[in-house]
């Protein structure tokens, strides 16, 4: 018998009419709609960024990278040569990699290392070439932002599951107005180091995908964050050009 407030199993109560933001932001549950259940959703997975979808995460990526967090995952892309260690010119190798222009790449390994770089740093001192140790990428982890990734670098499916349940309205992807509300919806109290290192992430986010339509695909963004996309997306570039100078 399913709970007649938010369609939930009786006893399992999610939402109260006098608190209204509990009815507008919905948690997943596998109780609702059409959707498989997701076993252990709550359990972070280590190597594997899985979804009600992918619930095998992406595969192949994952076995290559089985000894890597997925937040580690997301990062080794720009760790071409698999050292651990990822220097300003190697982000910016990356980012024109993925085919942003040369003074977004410039700006964005600058500002991604400098935030980033003392947090992961194996010493009490400073890296003086604002290098980012993948071995403690996990420190870098920043408040106000959707939880997929826990303190210690893994990936929490049923916070995966509850950014779409709660911004894209059970849609398999969000828009850009999905983002902004998702924005306002994860910010936590005197964090403005949070709401800024979301928002730029959500930002290059889009800026790399670039939907035409608007519509952010949710497995896209699932491989986001476990970084088999990135690879993706360079090789897709790479023979694209390839293809055009054959062409010429």
């Amino acid at each position: 018998m399913a709970d007649n407030l938010n369609g939930r199993p009786k006893g399992i109560q999610t939402a109260l009419i006098n608190a209204s933001v509990t009815l507008e932001r919905p948690p997943y549950s596998p109780a609702v709609g059409h959707r498989k259940d997701l076993p252990s959703a709550g359990t972070a997975r280590v190597n594997k960024a899985i979804s009600v979808e992918s619930p095998g995460g992406t595969s192949l990526w994952s076995e290559e990278h089985a000894q890597q967090t997925v937040l580690q995952q997301h990062c080794a892309f720009f760790d071409r040569d698999a050292d651990g260690v990822i220097s300003p010119l190697d982000t910016f190798r990356g980012l024109r990699l993925l085919g942003f222009a040369l003074v977004l790449c410039a700006v964005g390994a600058l500002g991604t290392h400098l935030l980033l770089s003392y947090a992961t740093s194996p010493s009490v001192l400073p890296d003086p070439l604002l290098r980012i140790h993948l071995q403690n990428i996990h420190r870098a982890k920043h408040g106000s932002d959707s939880g997929v990734y826990d303190s210690e670098g893994r990936f929490i499916p049923q916070k995966f599951e509850d950014f779409f349940s709660k911004y894209g309205k059970g849609k398999d992807g969000v828009t850009l107005n999905d983002i902004r509300d998702a924005l306002k919806g994860m910010r936590v109290l005197m964090d403005p180091v949070g709401w800024f290192c979301t928002f730029m992430a959500w930002t290059w986010t889009y800026m790399l995908l670039w939907p035409e339509d608007g519509f952010l695909r949710k497995d896209d963004i699932r491989r986001v964050f476990d970084g088999s996309i990135f690879q993706d997306i360079a090789e897709g570039r790479k023979a694209k050009k390839e293809s055009t100078k054959k062409g010429e």
